[in-house]
């Protein structure tokens, strides 16, 4: 089925946001309408905080984040506020609809290296925008440096100076707001670490570009969207009344020892809970009774000594996906478990230590990963990832968290979540997500185990690898933010169920069947 993308979440970026701005102006809006209303939403966001009177200073750089800036002192004045302008470099400089914005500014400019941050109530921070290709430095950076030392409130303009808006990444210094006001629609540097941290409040403002700019035919694409139900919702398993637990989707999960019993029943668990109807652990013949005797919770449980009995068992039974790597060892013999899973045909979860054994194992286990017939999703956090890629070429850290898995999924053919605190999930056609999701209750053992046997239940479910992935991954963490502090990993695959609820509630109140 084809779903058509989900507009309100796309991100876009720099690049793709001077061609909205660009196909605005050319369709008959006038740029400094513009950047008129641009600066209006600034100037409300620092009206929400303080009354006339009170003292603001507007940082502003050469290009259009400056003349926004200008057009914010100018109605921030207006409304009764003690305005003071500062500008980073030449006015000369200014061209074009901010060098307009400048002239309707009736007040003084002041340069940028005599002002006192810490004598004014409010901040605004209209240096430089989303696109900055060089690190800030000299004058403008220890007035940075002054503005995050001050301790006043701080609204950026589109994004914090010094953050890139395509990476989230800084080069030197960037300022640290309180609120950030863009414009549209966000972009990947507002939700990526650490431009995700300086940004604040993030605030979306409509400044009269038209949705259609998207999508259009010949228009703009975009293939990175903030992860969320409407990416993914109508892509959930929708069971017919009738079904059984065969239909509702079978797997398994492939286990180590007995030192490891936990981690593989928590994905097996997880599986269950999201909707699967079968999951069979299959581990070494030292951990069956381990496995048996912590009850059935409608698992199954098969013993192979090694990974010939690891293959026959995999495949004497119609499996719709499998996760393998959590406590799977690091042995030899996990090793060749491991082989197996990447050379039969389906749907896989490659986790902790399978990622592990494909990592050591470069480019051999990386080649039969690129050539399964099955779909593939990888699972690592970034050391794994690290392991798996290296740092050279298109995995280098300087490009960000999004371009590199972007590329990890081109080159495996397989979708990758690399997780973390703003998770990123990359499909191989070049789609992208960044999650939102999420606590730091979330940093406990076992809760990746948790993630995985999400994916794999939501595969098994014949769910689009893409979108299960996704789906995983904002309920993984939504389930987070419901427990709260104190949460351990068994508590996570429990707090599924009414999630899922809330999910399959249509607006006319009728719930649909749930998994």
């Amino acid at each position: 089925m084809t779903v058509s993308p989900p507009a309100a979440l796309a991100l876009l970026s720099v690049a793709e946001m001077a061609g909205a701005d660009a196909a605005t102006i050319a369709a008959g809006t006038p740029g400094i309408v513009l950047m008129e209303k641009a600066g209006r939403a600034v100037a409300d966001a620092v009206t929400r905080r303080i009354r006339p009177g009170h003292r603001v200073l507007v940082l502003c750089g050469p290009g259009n984040n400056g003349g926004d800036g200008f057009v914010a002192a100018r109605l921030l004045a207006e409304r009764g506020c003690h305005v003071t302008l500062a500008l980073a470099g030449e006015r000369a400089a200014l061209d074009a609809d901010a060098a307009l914005a400048a002239e309707r500014w009736t007040g003084a400019i002041e340069t940028s290296g005599g002002v006192d941050p810490a004598r004014h109530d409010v901040v605004i921070d209209a240096l430089f925008g989303a696109g900055l290709s060089r690190p800030i430095s000299g004058e403008t950076a220890a007035l940075i440096e002054r503005v995050n030392a001050a301790g006043q409130t701080v609204i950026a303009v589109d994004v914090p100076s010094g953050v890139h808006g395509d990476t989230g990444l800084t080069e030197g210094p960037a300022v640290r707001a309180d609120e950030t006001v863009t414009f549209f629609r966000l972009k990947p540097g507002h939700l990526l670490h650490p431009g995700r941290a300086l940004c604040g409040v993030l605030t979306l403002a409509d400044i009269g570009i038209r949705p259609e700019v998207l999508f259009a035919p010949g228009g703009i694409a975009p293939s990175a969207f903030r992860n969320g139900p409407a990416l993914w919702r109508s892509q959930l398993p929708d069971h017919a009344t009738d079904v059984h637990k065969y239909g509702r989707g079978v797997m398994a999960i492939a286990a180590g020892g007995l030192s490891g019993v936990g981690a593989p029943r928590l994905g097996a668990r997880a599986a269950l809970r999201i909707g699967a109807g079968l999951a069979t652990i299959i581990c070494r013949p030292e951990a069956l009774a381990a496995h048996a005797g912590r009850g059935p919770d409608a698992l199954m449980q098969s013993a192979a000594a090694d990974a010939a009995a690891f293959e026959a068992a995999s495949t004497s039974r119609k499996l719709d996906a499998v996760l393998i790597g959590p406590a799977l060892g690091l042995d030899a013999e996990a090793c060749a478990w491991v082989e197996v899973a990447l050379r039969q045909g389906w749907p896989c979860v490659f986790d902790a230590d399978a990622l592990t054994h494909i990592g050591a194992r470069r480019p051999g286990f990386a080649d039969l990963l690129s050539r399964r017939s099955g779909v593939a999703v990888l699972t690592p956090h970034e050391g794994e990832f690290k392991r798996l890629f290296g740092e050279a070429g298109g995995f280098a850290a300087a490009r960000g968290k999004l371009q590199r898995a972007r590329q990890a999924a081109k080159q495996t053919g397989a979708v990758v979540v690399l997780k973390g605190p703003d998770t990123v999930i990359a499909a191989p056609d070049g789609r992208g997500a960044i999650n939102e999701t999420g606590s730091s209750a979330l940093a406990t053992a076992g809760s990746g185990d948790v993630l995985g046997g999400v994916v794999a239940g939501l595969l098994a479910q014949k769910m689009p690898a893409f979108e299960a992935a996704c789906a995983a991954v904002w309920l993984h963490g939504r389930a987070g933010e419901e427990l709260g502090g104190g949460l351990i990993a068994d508590d996570l695959p429990e707090a599924l169920p009414p999630l899922l609820a809330q999910l399959y509630d249509d607006p006319a109140g009728k719930k649909k069947p749930a998994p």
